[in-house]
């Protein structure tokens, strides 16, 4: 199973917000096990796709306006709610807020919509791992590239 649960970034403001879309496909592999004959999206890869959004949001913007290179690492998982069950053929939106971040680490409100109907939100508390591998911090571009849409070249 791949573990990457964004499948573009439609609004990209680094130190503000971002806006990613899930394609929910019956082509899942949890959908095997989640559940035979009842297919439902399970809420912790919701919020796995939430973090995605809300991890990479925070690295940029620390990149961009403190000019410090880092890996978020999420640490905590506060006030979270779901209130609707996400079905194959749904298309999940993630929009993230953030609400505080420094050299140290960051907190990113993040909400997630089917529609206009919101699914779950959360707030996701992050530290920050200085990234000393080349190979990691190229693959990091490579995947923001992609969400992104934008081409990109090592």
């Amino acid at each position: 199973m791949r573990f990457f649960l964004i499948d573009a970034i439609i609004d990209w403001q680094p130190g503000e917000r971002a806006t990613a879309i899930k394609n929910v496909a019956l082509s899942e592999d949890f959908f095997d096990d989640h559940f035979p004959r009842m297919p439902i999206m399970p809420g912790v890869l919701i919020l796995e796709g939430m973090a995605q959004l809300a991890g990479v949001l925070l690295e940029e913007t620390v990149q961009k306006v403190l000019h410090i290179e880092r890996k978020a690492l999420m640490t905590a998982v506060d006030r979270t709610k779901f209130r609707q069950m996400v079905r194959p053929g749904a298309q999940l939106t993630y929009e993230a807020r953030e609400l505080q971040y420094n050299e140290l680490g960051g907190r990113v409100f993040v909400e997630a919509h089917l529609g206009e109907k919101r699914v779950t939100a959360t707030r996701f508390t992050f530290v920050f791992q200085t990234i000393d591998d080349d190979d990691l911090r190229r693959d990091r571009k490579r995947l923001l590239a992609l969400w992104k849409g934008v081409a990109h070249h090592d």
